[in-house]
């Protein structure tokens, strides 16, 4: 009987944990939820994308997965660019690195892109704020799968030279 009251105590104790770790919020549903909480929106989620992320890692041979992406529509909100960075890096979390951050002079259009090492694997996580649209997507990609096919989508110019003018 004496040890009957260990059982709800462990329950307790192990709850403690999952319901911290589940308020922080990090990565990118960290991100999102801070987002709709700090300008007052809502995002739209796309439908299925747990499938569309398979059929993406099919479609690449791996090349790409993982793949999270959530839409702001009518984002009217004034949005410190200082802010809004800060506030990435913070829900991101540690071993993310921002390797660009462009802002507009007037503020209405940001991006905020990090990356991180997968093992062999580079994570992406892009922020980007077009006027009244803001758009957070996340992606694992295999740098050198995609190094490798790349060369399909390039674009060949054709230059010519005439009066030391260069057209395609």
């Amino acid at each position: 009987m004496r040890r009957l009251w260990i059982v709800p105590m462990v329950f307790v104790a192990l709850l403690v944990p999952v319901a911290v770790l589940a308020a922080g919020g990090g990565g990118f549903d960290g991100v999102v939820r801070s987002i709709e909480s700090r300008y007052h929106v809502r995002a739209t989620r796309i439908p299925f994308m747990g499938i569309l992320s398979a059929i993406s890692r099919k479609a690449t041979n791996d090349g790409v997965w993982g793949v999270h992406v959530a839409e702001f529509d009518d984002f009217s909100a004034p949005v410190d660019g200082e802010e809004l960075n800060r506030m990435v890096e913070q829900k991101l979390g540690a071993g993310w690195e921002r390797i660009i951050r462009e802002t507009s002079r007037k503020g209405d259009e940001q991006t905020l892109i990090f990356m991180r090492p997968e093992g062999e694997r580079m994570g992406l996580f892009v922020v980007d704020l077009d006027g009244q649209e803001m758009d957070v997507v996340e992606v694992s990609v295999d740098p050198d799968h995609l190094n490798e096919n790349i060369g399909q989508y390039e674009h060949h110019h054709h230059e010519s030279v005439r009066n030391g003018d260069v057209s395609d």
